[in-house]
């Protein structure tokens, strides 16, 4: 067991200890993932789609400070989902992912949109996530699905969407993640929106903590697949 007695360890369950969370996001390219990050923060820090060539090329971290003063980390990652890629690149991005995030990854947020339909390369990236990160990854993902905006405009729910929407895979991976899904709308002026937005995916990363033990994923978890 590494580092203070179990003591030390039993108050480190109770919250991430130096009051630092650290979330990773993932999803396909024009997913609306760098959009969310930005939704997160409260500020563009990442660029998105459509900026100008601004896809996420590299894993980058940005953080904010919450009301209570703990510390948000927000991981972007660049296209995992696009297999274009290829295999090499992805590997390295994770283990670039894994080590910005210094003190574990508390929730991996996979985004969706509405917009576009499910599709068989998501199914394929997301088993290779599990393949990746290793089964227990699951227990740390979170659904964020964007496009809150055009539900909105429709007078839709997302779970009217998911209602006519929601093909098997879809529906087993959201099983998977215990269906803690999220709607987001990144487009909203509205401010007391956004905050809400924040405030209901933030609820769903402290289940997620509290579920885990406490635990965070860890490069310990990680090179246990490797070994």
């Amino acid at each position: 067991m590494m580092g203070g007695s179990a003591i030390d360890d039993d108050w480190e369950f109770t919250s991430p200890s130096n009051g630092i969370k650290t979330v990773v996001l993932v999803g396909r390219t024009g997913n609306g993932k760098s959009a969310t990050g930005n939704s997160i923060l409260g500020k563009k820090s990442f660029k998105s789609r459509a900026s100008s060539s601004g896809v996420t090329s590299t894993c980058e971290l940005q953080k904010t400070v919450l009301k209570d003063g703990q510390i948000l980390n927000v991981i972007d990652t660049p296209g995992l989902f696009d297999f274009s890629a290829g295999s090499e690149f992805i590997g390295k991005e994770i283990v670039k992912c894994i080590d910005l995030a210094k003190d574990g990854i508390h929730a991996v947020l996979v985004v969706f949109s509405v917009r576009t339909r499910f599709s068989q390369e998501e199914e394929a990236a997301l088993r290779s996530l599990q393949t990746l990160f290793g089964s227990k990854i699951v227990n740390y993902m979170i659904v964020v699905f964007t496009g809150g905006d055009e539900l909105e405009e429709n007078e839709e729910t997302l779970e009217d969407y998911l209602g006519r929407e929601c093909p098997q895979p879809l529906k087993d991976i959201l099983g998977l993640c215990g269906n803690r899904l999220v709607l987001f709308d990144n487009k909203t002026k509205d401010e007391t929106k956004r905050v809400k937005q924040v405030q209901d995916l933030l609820t769903l990363v402290n289940m997620v903590i509290e579920q885990n033990g406490g635990q965070p994923y860890t490069d310990e978890l990680f090179a246990e697949l490797k070994v």
